[in-house]
């Protein structure tokens, strides 16, 4: 049986003193797209947070490749985790390979010098990401396309078995809402990692993931995707005046209602 790369064991997450839910044991193997949906305050952030590492849990435990996420230090964590956030933490004056190099800090000496091996690194993930052609331009002068595209492939060269991801799809219009997340699924099948974001794109995490995590009413629960599609779960997560899903056609529909 194939042992999983991200598993929880009685988890429950939250802030402080606060449970915001309780979390079904999760498995997440390699190569697997996992897309985490839920609405707007429902615990999403919470729980990507606590995966990565950044939230200590309520009770229970987070695991990567068996051991317990908090036994590991920042760089064993930074070595088994890539995390790529909606907002930028660098500065866009840096060139798209300066950037990428970031990725390879974990194995760099106290220097930051990179070895032929990290340089070599830095490389296959521009050219995985099909971004070699930018190397030497500024981020600051990338459409917001191309700088997911170097996000991304900073995460690769980062060289983990996990790479996580908060709403990589904001603020993009609807072609680079689906560039984005293809090129999540083709990196996942790709380079075999797997590969979890949280996501208001339902629709699209429909027709291009493994599996998704539903956050909903302070419960988190893992599902194979055709089990979501099949059911009658995402009915459950908006008021139903307005719109209903429609397994057919895997997409939400709009209700010819009348707002008063």
């Amino acid at each position: 049986m194939t042992k999983p790369i991200l598993h929880t064991t009685n988890l429950s997450i939250g802030y402080h003193q606060e449970c915001i839910a309780q979390v079904d044991d999760l498995n997440i193997n390699k190569g697997e797209l996992v897309a985490i949906i839920g609405k707007n305050g429902a615990g999403k952030s919470t729980l990507l947070k606590t995966l990565s590492g950044n939230l200590s849990p309520q009770s229970g435990k987070v695991s990567i490749n068996n051991t317990p996420v908090c036994q590991l230090s920042a760089l064993e964590l930074a070595k088994k985790i890539a995390i790529v956030l909606t907002k930028t933490d660098f500065s866009t004056h840096l060139s798209v390979q300066e950037l990428v190099a970031l990725g390879r800090q974990p194995y760099t000496n106290w220097l930051g010098n990179l070895t032929n091996q990290d340089k070599k690194k830095v490389i296959e993930a521009l050219n995985l990401l099909d971004i070699a052609h930018k190397k030497r331009a500024s981020c600051s002068n990338l459409s917001d396309g191309q700088l997911q595209k170097a996000m991304l492939a900073r995460a690769i060269a980062q060289d983990t078995p996990l790479i996580i991801l908060d709403e990589p799809t904001s603020h993009l219009d609807l072609y680079h809402k689906v560039f984005v997340l293809k090129t999540l699924r083709f990196l996942s099948k790709k380079t075999n990692k797997a590969i979890v974001f949280a996501s208001h794109e339902i629709d699209l995490a429909l027709q291009l993931c493994d599996k998704i995590i539903l956050v909903h009413q302070a419960k988190v629960k893992q599902y194979e995707t055709h089990q979501v599609i099949e059911s009658n779960i995402l009915n459950q997560m908006f008021p139903s005046e307005l719109i209903y899903f429609d397994k057919n056609s895997k997409s939400f529909k709009i209700k010819d209602t009348i707002i008063k």
